[in-house]
């Protein structure tokens, strides 16, 4: 009879033994040799025994949470232990010893979190649309191997490689996170090379939306979660991998049987729906992830060796642009004005009316226009990347090409305008708050911010100057200016921005005043907060707010426009996946309007669509294509 049996025949009325008292427990010879002979076991996990001085306490609860007596070297207690090998150890205040039951419950439900907890970190996708219940029961390759490795492992290389892992694996878990709000926003994951400056960007986005305290509970939240999931992570690890030394056997036996399983599964292919029973998801997104780094580093040099190539850095001024000499040119950016605006079936209906009506109203005030297709470089945020590959020619995709850029002396097509002599270059950008030092790289004479647009209305969201208010604004300071010289202005409009809630409406041109008419349309909006819990209202509050912007512009030139007018507008990149369905497109709409029948005809070689609405067949370019086209276009050979 091994010494467990006796001391559970003991103790446990039902096996038919009599409950000893404390000092006959304590004067049994043979419970000494017993005690003296029992080797040194590994204590519990998360229900770690205590010394009691009823031992029939310590077997039950031993027993009932299903401990093995088997002895293992790297678990025992050594020399300052609290009590002898083996013995229960005090929990808080010897809660364990008082509720045994209650510990064996707490110990057994532990196990079974942190058994979850890491099956979830090596199964769930970096993608929210991905995650359904057939990813968390495949079987995973990295989770087969790591078992395997843990159980062959002496046991101090043991402890140490279960913190390491459960670490690494946290951290793995919290990269997947980042990657699902990078996917909702971006359609892409986050780059552990190029991204951290829109971390801060995104901090900015959330205080200028819902408030700086939206913005610290956001962040504190963010942050809270991230050293959570750390935490847990690791502690969870440790705890499996002291449940599978003590269940050795069963733990080898386990592992063999799972192995075996992802072998014959990788090799029928076998799957549940869509989803592939065996997995080795890890591997391949940490591959991805060292490729991408690797892509990240080289990708300075690449950039370098094609800013270099500039077709007209050696054009004469007066070579320049000579198609347009004369004429008020602005490039006008309408922010989110993605092809899901005019393709998508929910929205194309309401889109095409507004543009239809543009049409007749443009062409009724003499104007005629061509339109087509540009591949942005972004989706879903990140308009500045998009604006920067627009006119410098160069495909800016990342924001270490945006610096290397706007430190660069490569030149842009405001820059030429500007080294033409012939126009006076503006910008018109009021989503800019503060100091904009990249401003003086794109070669503008002046520039007109939030600040100074002479806007005394409220903000919608995030949106500082209603789109209406800043045409008007363009016209008052600049373009509404007697003997003034042809002007070129870069021109951004705010309003679709990203939350698109509320949104401005537009109003007679006359009552625009300072802006403070907004004050009472934006109480007419809704509210944002309860817009983003239904996708079909963000849907429908961003087509709205597509409409507006295009009212507001086609309005302008058909009040203000006249025969030097030429007006080039586009979108600067597709909304976020909420919107586009998780279209991951880049196609945006670009425009050329004008009441000078000559400045068309230099562009009928591109066979646009006639129109403010390109063809779904119409030319797709490259955004990075258009600033050569189009010098060329208007240069003395077009």
């Amino acid at each position: 009879m091994s010494p467990f049996t006796r001391s559970r025949q003991l103790s446990d009325p039902t096996e038919g033994g009599t409950e000893p008292d404390d000092d006959t427990a304590a004067k049994d010879p043979a419970g000494e040799r017993a005690e003296a002979e029992k080797p040194e076991a590994e204590p519990d996990t998360g229900a770690e025994t205590e010394p009691d001085t009823a031992p029939h306490a310590a077997a039950d609860t031993a027993v009932d949470a299903g401990q093995d007596t088997a002895p293992d070297p790297d678990t025992a207690p050594g020399p300052g232990s609290d009590g002898p090998p083996g013995a229960l150890k005090p929990g808080w205040f010897g809660w364990r010893r008082r509720y045994p039951r209650a510990a064996r419950g707490v110990s057994v439900g532990t196990t079974v979190l942190a058994g979850a907890l890491v099956l979830f970190a090596l199964l769930v996708p970096n993608q929210v649309e991905k995650i359904e219940f057939a990813s968390f029961v495949r079987i995973p390759a990295e989770g087969v191997l790591l078992a395997g490795l843990l159980l062959a492992l002496p046991p101090k290389a043991r402890r140490i490689t279960a913190v390491v892992m459960g670490a690494f694996l946290g951290l793995v878990t919290i990269l997947k996170f980042v990657d699902m709000g990078f996917y909702q926003i971006l359609a892409r994951p986050f780059d552990l090379v190029l991204d951290w400056i829109l971390i801060e960007n995104g901090t900015d986005f959330l205080r200028e939306t819902f408030g700086r305290t939206g913005q610290v509970l956001a962040v504190t939240g963010v942050i809270v979660l991230f050293v959570a999931v750390l935490v847990l992570t690791t502690l969870s690890m440790v705890r499996l991998t002291k449940l599978m030394v003590r269940h050795r056997p069963v733990a080898a036996r386990t592992t063999l049987i799972l192995g075996t399983a992802w072998i014959t599964c990788m090799t029928l292919g076998l799957q549940i729906g869509t989803v592939p029973i065996a997995t080795k998801g890890n591997a391949e997104f940490l591959g991805n992830r060292v490729d991408q780094v690797r892509a990240g580093l080289k990708d300075a040099r690449v950039f370098e060796k094609q800013a270099a190539v500039d077709a007209f850095a050696k054009t004469p001024p007066d070579q320049l642009l000579t198609g347009l000499r004369g004429k008020d040119v602005l490039f006008t950016f309408i922010e989110s004005y993605g092809r899901v605006a005019i393709d998508d079936p929910a929205m194309a209906q309401q889109t095409d009316a507004v543009l239809k009506e543009g049409t007749g109203r443009l062409k009724a005030a003499g104007f005629e226009s061509r339109s087509g297709w540009l591949q942005s470089p972004v989706t879903g945020a990140g308009s500045w990347l998009a604006h920067s590959t627009f006119l410098s020619g160069l495909w800016i995709k990342n924001q270490q090409r945006y610096r290397n850029l706007t430190t660069s002396d490569r030149m842009t097509l405001t820059n030429y305008f500007g080294k033409t002599g012939a126009w006076r270059t503006v910008g018109i950008v009021p989503g800019v708050r503060r100091a904009w030092p990249e401003g003086k790289y794109f070669g503008l004479d002046h520039i007109y911010d939030s600040e100074h647009l002479g806007y005394h209305g409220p903000y919608f969201s995030w949106t500082p100057v209603p789109d209406q208010f800043s045409m008007e604004a363009f016209q008052r300071l600049e373009h509404g200016k007697k003997d003034r010289e042809p002007i070129m202005a870069e021109i951004i409009l705010a309003s679709s921005h990203n939350p698109w809630s509320p949104i401005a409406r537009m109003i007679d041109w006359d009552d625009l005043g300072d802006g403070s008419v907004f004050h009472r349309i934006k109480k007419e909006g809704t509210n944002p907060t309860e817009v983003w819990k239904d996708p079909e209202k963000v849907r429908t509050e961003y087509r709205r707010a597509i409409e507006y912007s295009i009212r507001s512009l086609t309005e302008w030139v058909e009040r203000y426009g006249d025969e030097d007018t030429v007006l080039v507008f586009l979108g600067d990149h597709q909304p976020v996946p909420t919107v586009t369905a998780g279209d991951t497109g880049k196609d945006v709409p670009i425009t050329i309007v004008a009441k000078d029948k000559k400045v068309l005809d230099r562009v009928a070689g591109w066979n646009w669509t006639d129109g403010l609405k390109p063809a779904a067949n119409a030319p797709r370019w490259g955004m990075d294509k258009f600033r050569d086209r189009f010098m060329t276009a208007y240069g003395p050979q077009g």
